[in-house]
């Protein structure tokens, strides 16, 4: 992490805590549907995982648009922490759920705000990456949250067997939302727009 800024490292440190925790029930996400959803089936679990990318999918489109009509990096910012948080205290959510129509609608809230952060996360971490070091810090940030997903995923599975599913989505929320706010510490970091001076008519 030696000479990356730090709103690079903060971005990065913020993803790591986020991906680790959603490696705890990416790998047990489908038994829980099939198990403890009523009606929950294998069909169920693929409907769930599309209506979870379409909505991610259209939904960044609108929010990048969005994002990029404003000038500066305050309402990327904003859009990032706020989806941030919206996204991972959501998982909270299939503590209710009991019957696929609710777990499509806990699908479509992730998908919304996921989409709102992921289009701000990247407009920010491309415009405060460190020149010549674009390929080291993209390559530091994809190798560091897959190892984070990798190692918690028979974490998670652990937890799931032995203390069930209910702690493990907790677990998942408090871990994320921590990373979400992790954020608020480059929020003095942001770039204001820049303000075009008025050129004097000359008489």
């Amino acid at each position: 992490m030696k000479g990356i800024n730090r709103v690079i490292k903060t971005l990065i440190f913020s993803d790591l805590l986020m991906m680790g925790s959603f490696g705890l029930i990416v790998p047990v996400f489908a038994v829980f549907i099939t198990d403890f959803i009523s009606g929950g089936t294998v069909e169920v679990v693929g409907i769930a995982s599309t209506v979870y990318l379409l909505t991610k999918s259209l939904g960044q489109l609108l929010a990048a648009e969005l994002i990029d009509r404003i000038k500066g990096e305050r309402d990327d910012f904003l859009s990032m922490v706020i989806g941030s948080v919206v996204m991972c205290s959501s998982y909270l959510l299939y503590l209710l759920v009991h019957t696929p129509m609710q777990l499509y609608i806990v699908q479509f809230i992730i998908g919304l705000a996921t989409a709102f952060t992921f289009p701000s996360w990247m407009a920010i971490y491309t415009r405060h990456i460190d020149s010549d070091k674009e390929g080291k810090e993209w390559g530091m940030y994809f190798t560091l949250t897959d190892l984070a997903g990798a190692g918690t995923a028979a974490i998670g599975g652990v937890i799931a067997y032995n203390l069930g599913f209910k702690p493990l989505f907790v677990i998942v929320a408090g871990f994320g939302i921590i990373s979400s706010l992790l954020l608020l510490l480059v929020k003095n970091d942001m770039r204001m727009p820049i303000k075009k001076k008025r050129l004097k008519k000359s008489k």
